[in-house]
């Protein structure tokens, strides 16, 4: 079984700044795509940033240039700082990692952490 566990979350005054991260644990041989998703009061999931497991990252246009993605494969952890936060980025933050493990590979998905900006 794999768990994926969010931290970092919180509540932020309009321009500044949150590290949320997310890491992995259980019987994992390896991890492949990690992303950061988020769904905002009455909106859908939307797609944030992801990052391969070479280091290649895309990013949402909504918060390009705002938000970094990064990964250390040695700790199975995967962060997303961002900087410059504005009222509309306010959303439960998820993050995603497809997992290699003993079992199969498979999407899993974190419980969720709460981002609020104050304007």
């Amino acid at each position: 079984q794999v768990q994926l566990a969010e931290s970092g979350g919180g509540l932020v005054q309009a321009g500044g700044s949150l590290r949320l991260s997310c890491g992995a644990s259980g019987r994992i041989l390896s991890i492949n795509r990690m992303a950061w998703y988020r769904q905002g009061p009455g909106k859908q999931r939307e797609f944030v940033a992801d990052i391969s497991s070479g280091g290649s990252t895309n990013y949402a246009d909504s918060v390009k240039g705002r938000f970094t993605i990064s990964r250390d494969n040695a700790k199975r952890t995967m962060y997303l700082q961002m900087n410059s936060l504005q009222p509309e980025d306010t959303a439960v933050y998820y993050c995603n990692m497809y997992v290699r493990g003993f079992a199969g590979s498979s999407d899993y998905w974190g419980q969720g952490t709460q981002v609020t900006v104050s304007s």
